[in-house]
Order: C-alpha cells, then structure tokens, then sequence
C-alpha cells in the first residue's frame, strides 16, 4: 500500500521543488508549529488556520480564534499517508482504495479514529476528518513539520472563509503567530467530505 501510494505523490513533491517556495517563511512557519504555534497558510480553495494537532494548547486557540465549538472536530492534512497513519484506523478498509486514489488531491475523507488520537481533534466523534493535499505550500509544510497539521478554513464560525494573503493577515494578523505568503489553489469551494465506510457525501457536491 505504502509503495503505491508514494508513487502517486512522488510528482507532487516534485512540483513542491519546482515552485521554488520561499524557504526563510517556511522555516519559520514549520518552526512556529513546533513550538505549539498557530499559522495561517493558504489550501487548495482558502487559506487555513493550522497547528500541530497534538497540542491540546495550540488546538484549543484555534477553537477560541474561529469561536468554533470543540464538538464539531477539526480536519487535518498531511503530505502523504505515513504522517496520518498514527491517527487513523486503516484496518477498517471501506472505501480505503476510492480515498487513496483520490489523494493527493482537494478530497477529504473520514476515518474511524485510533484511540490514541487527541479527543481535541476528533471532538465529539470518534472519527477524524483527513486529507493528503496538494496544494504546493501546505504538502511542503507538512514535509517540513513532518507530521500532518491541523487545517481549519481561516474564518470566524458562520462567516466566509478567507482567500488572500491580505484578508488572512487582516482579519487574523494579529492573533495568530504567522500568516504564510501564498495563493490559494484553483477550487471555487472547500473541499469534499466522504465518510470511508458508508461512503456518505458529508459535504460538497
């Protein structure tokens, strides 16, 4: 499983070398996520608000930021599928081969839980929301934090989410630790969400 998959990304990270993404603010995000910080950083159809996700401190700013209640969990990304495998169960298999061959890619899948997975991340479920992205700045986010991070649409609860370096900076400037320079990816919505056992749309299309 994990040959075939690492195949499949091999180009994305390619295509991460290419861009020539500014190094310097990189390192300076990834070093902010290491040290229990919060980063705004653009996604494949908005810019997100992330942490590490096993930071109950860290998790719950960003709760306190988007004024979004514990309950409803919170999604995290990771650059490919060895950085979510510590929070996941993919024993359960369901529809384990659709979400692999969806990723890398603006898809996201719920996953029965480990039960070593934070009860911050999973909120009230026991499941968690998780996608391999490819969008160029946050797949080389996580390769240099090396473990997934959580990704929350930068927005107050009930309002629209933000898609500019500018909007980010000025809604969040101040109460985040850094807002990472970027373009957001060609999406016109947020992302799919399908449960990987019932195969149910849970939101998008």
């Amino acid at each position: 499983m994990w040959k075939r998959f690492d195949k499949k990304t091999r180009l994305f990270k390619q295509s991460c070398e290419k861009s020539n993404l500014n190094a310097q603010t990189l390192g300076v995000a990834t070093k902010i996520l290491k040290g229990c910080g919060v980063v705004a950083y653009p996604t494949e159809y908005c810019y997100g608000l992330g942490c590490d996700p096993m930071s109950r401190f860290a998790v719950e700013r960003i709760l306190q930021i988007k004024k979004r209640h514990w309950s409803k969990g919170l999604i995290v990304i990771a650059s490919d599928l060895r950085q979510l495998s510590g929070l996941i169960d993919l024993k359960k298999r369901g529809l384990l081969d659709e979400a692999l061959s969806s990723w890398p890619g603006p898809h996201t899948w719920v996953f029965p839980a480990l039960p070593r997975a934070p009860k911050w991340i999973c909120g009230a479920h026991n499941t968690i929301a998780v996608r391999i992205t490819d969008h160029p700045i946050a797949l080389q986010l996580c390769r240099n934090f090396r473990s997934a991070i959580v990704s929350t649409s930068a927005n107050r609860s009930s309002k629209p989410p933000l898609r500019t370096h500018h909007q980010a900076t000025a809604e969040f400037g101040d109460e985040v630790d850094f807002v990472l320079k970027g373009s957001v990816g060609r999406k016109s919505a947020p992302s799919t969400i399908r449960d990987v056992m019932s195969g149910q749309l849970i939101r998008g299309a």
